[in-house]
């Protein structure tokens, strides 16, 4: 296997990982699988997020630094900002054109909807999201922002939800370095320096064991599905679902072509193993590191432009999940509220999705929570939310996996967007891990 690219390894562990799992689904092994299997995939994740926090406060503080003039961060904030604004909308525009003119809702039977009621609409996930969801509801219109200040840099650094509080941190570090005398902010930025290229070689041998770590993600997922008869009812939605994310991932590829001058499948072979990892672990965060890996060193995205937009587009750049929201709420009103289905309500839902997609990246479940702040926007019945979530709660983790995909491509692509527009777009340099081997 060590002749084949990674992304191939990746790959074909990925399709070994359900092929098993189907196997031990036939043969009633999910205890095996969950007491051997599993814990390799969670390990995986764990390390991944171990490095995530030192990976982004070194690049993005080493990032800002080395920008020399204050001005260049804010013309590249700015840009980053609005092209992910403007992707946000296009991506719940596709998913409501998509729900509209295909209306999967209408091939739900009520003995449908009754079994998913009966099985999702009283469980403690339902209510932990709606009890979340109220939450971010009562908060201020300004809360999202107060919640990006740290209070305690050293605890946002323990606590991976707490990445924007992190960034807010590391860009004032990193401003303020270049507003102190060189020499005074010589030794700081050496020492971020350094610790950027250590991080970078854990990624890198991490990355050996991810095509084993994807094979035990895949077999625990297929194992833990759920009832074939659910999912089969479902299957219009998801279908709608999965061909909006494929629209974007074309927008996107588009984008590269017209605006970077690359070719997407060049584009695509180089971010894969990133995009591979995002849906094997549903998490835009656990696959940071091998997304600014990838984009760095196997694009050519300057680091100055990758710390920045790759970290923040991983919290407040949901446009998978975006595209999910319109999708899901029109899925929703087809079968539970049909009234609702009038022109300002899916204005309503594009508005509340984009405010939402940036408001509620740090809590836990965002992806549901959305959908809840969503219906509510648009005055969709209280009684009915339960049943709303308990409709699509089947195929939520088969679809969380391809939206995050989505997301972390959408990442990669506006960062070599912005790199192009800056002029900091390069040749790729790759790094192996035993670059510096003694025995190599």
């Amino acid at each position: 296997m060590k002749k084949l690219a990674l992304h191939w390894q990746i790959l074909i562990g990925m399709i070994l990982g359900v092929i098993f799992g189907f196997i031990m689904a036939s043969v009633n092994g999910q205890g095996f699988v969950m007491d051997w299997i599993e814990p390799i995939g969670k390990i995986f994740v764990k390390l991944l997020k171990l490095i995530a926090v030192p990976l982004i406060l070194a690049s993005l503080i080493k990032g800002i630094s080395d920008l020399k003039d204050i001005s260049k961060f804010k013309n590249m904030g700015l840009r980053t900002i609005v092209i992910y604004i403007l992707t946000t909308v296009i991506a719940i525009t596709i998913g409501l054109g998509l729900v509209n003119t295909i209306k999967p809702g209408e091939g739900i039977t009520e003995e449908t909807v009754t079994m998913l009621k009966d099985k999702y609409s009283s469980s403690d996930k339902a209510q932990t999201i709606l009890t979340n969801a109220q939450a971010q509801k009562e908060a201020g219109p300004l809360q999202f922002l107060v919640d990006m200040v740290p209070d305690n840099a050293v605890y946002a650094m323990s606590n991976n939800k707490l990445m924007l509080q992190v960034i807010v941190f590391a860009i004032l570090l990193g401003i303020c370095l270049l507003l102190v005398p060189e020499e005074k902010a010589k030794p700081l930025k050496n020492f971020f320096d350094s610790l950027n290229e250590v991080v970078l070689k854990m990624v890198d041998l991490i990355m050996l064991t991810a095509p084993y770590a994807v094979f035990a993600l895949l077999a625990t997922v297929v194992v833990s599905a759920d009832d074939p008869d659910i999912l089969l009812a479902l299957l219009k939605y998801s279908g709608v679902v999965v061909l909006g994310l494929f629209l974007m991932i074309c927008f996107y590829m588009v984008l590269i072509s017209v605006y970077a001058k690359k070719s997407p499948l060049w584009f695509i072979s180089r971010i894969s193993p990133a995009q591979l990892l995002a849906f094997s672990t549903s998490s835009s965060a656990a696959a940071l590191p091998v997304t600014m890996e990838r984009v760095e060193e196997h694009v050519g995205v300057d680091k100055e432009i990758s710390s920045f937009v790759l970290p923040v587009g991983a919290t407040i750049n949901m446009d998978g999940t975006s595209l999910y929201q319109g999708v899901a709420a029109v899925f929703i009103m087809q079968v539970l509220w049909p009234e609702g289905l009038v022109f300002s309500n899916q204005l309503m839902i594009i508005l509340t999705a984009l405010l939402a997609s940036i408001g509620s990246a740090a809590v836990p479940g965002a992806g549901m929570v959305m959908l809840v702040i969503v219906l509510e926007a648009i005055g969709f019945p209280s009684d009915l939310l339960p049943i709303a979530l308990a409709l699509i709660f089947a195929v939520d983790r088969p679809l969380d996996m391809c939206r995050t995909t989505v997301n972390v491509t959408g990442d990669a692509t506006v960062s070599t967007i912005i790199a192009k527009s800056l002029g900091k777009l390069g040749e790729p340099h790759v790094k192996n891990w035993d670059d510096n081997y003694p025995n190599k």
